[in-house]
C-alpha cells in the first residue's frame, strides 16, 4: 500500500493519500528510516572523533525531521482539518524517498542535455532545479490532497515548512561551530 500510495502521489493522483494509514503506528513506522539515516551519520562522525559535530548534527536533523509533522498538525488545526493531519504527515514522510528516483531521472536527463551540447555545469544546475521543483510540487500536492486544502493554503504550508526545515538544517553552521566556517567568511564582523 505504501509504494502504491507513493507512486500515485508522485503522479498527482490525490487518491494516493488514501493508501496511507492515519494511525500512530503507521506514522511511527514512516519516521523510522528518517531517523535511522541521521543516526548512522552521527555515529560515523563520532567515530571519526568529532563528537560535538555528531551530536549537534544529529539533533539538528532530528528537529528538521520532526518539525514537518508539527507544522502539518498546526496548519491542520488552523484550517480546521485536524482529522487528516496524521495521514498527511505519514504520506509526507514516505514520499521523502521520492528524492532517490528524482536524482536518478535528473542524472539521465543531465547526461542527455550534455549530449545535446549543453555544458556540464549548466546541465547539472538545470536538472537539479527541475528535480527540486518537482519535489516542492509533490510536497505542496500532498498538503493539498491530504488536508483537502486550496492551492493557496497548501502554498502557505509549503513556505512555512521550507523556512523551518532549512533553518533547522542550517543551525549547526549558524551556531558558529569550529571547523564549519568558510575561511573567506572569517573577516566578516
Amino acid at each position: 500500500m505504501i509504494l502504491r500510495g507513493i507512486a500515485r502521489l508522485a503522479r498527482g493522483d490525490a487518491k494516493g493519500i488514501e493508501e496511507f494509514s492515519g494511525t500512530l503506528e503507521a506514522f511511527s513506522a514512516s519516521l523510522a528510516p528518517l531517523i535511522a539515516f541521521p543516526l548512522a551519520g552521527a555515529i560515523i562522525t563520532a567515530m571519526a572523533g568529532d563528537w560535538k559535530m555528531a551530536i549537534i548534527g544529529l539533533l539538528s536533523r532530528l528537529c528538521a525531521v520532526l518539525a514537518l509533522p508539527v507544522i502539518v498538525y498546526e496548519f491542520a488545526r488552523l484550517f480546521g482539518r485536524q482529522a487528516g493531519w496524521l495521514r498527511t504527515a505519514t504520506a509526507l514522510n514516505w514520499c521523502f524517498w521520492l528524492v532517490l528516483p528524482a536524482i536518478l531521472v535528473a542524472a539521465f536527463l543531465g547526461a542527455f542535455l550534455v549530449q545535446l551540447g549543453l555544458g556540464m555545469l549548466d546541465a547539472q544546475l538545470a536538472v537539479l532545479a527541475l528535480a527540486g521543483l518537482y519535489l516542492l510540487w509533490n510536497r505542496w500536492f500532498i498538503f493539498k490532497a491530504g488536508l483537502g486544502l486550496g492551492g493557496g493554503q497548501a502554498a502557505l504550508m509549503l513556505l512555512a515548512s521550507l523556512a523551518v526545515t532549512l533553518a533547522l538544517a542550517a543551525l549547526p553552521w549558524a551556531a558558529g561551530l569550529p571547523g564549519l566556517h568558510h575561511p573567506s567568511l572569517s573577516t566578516l564582523p
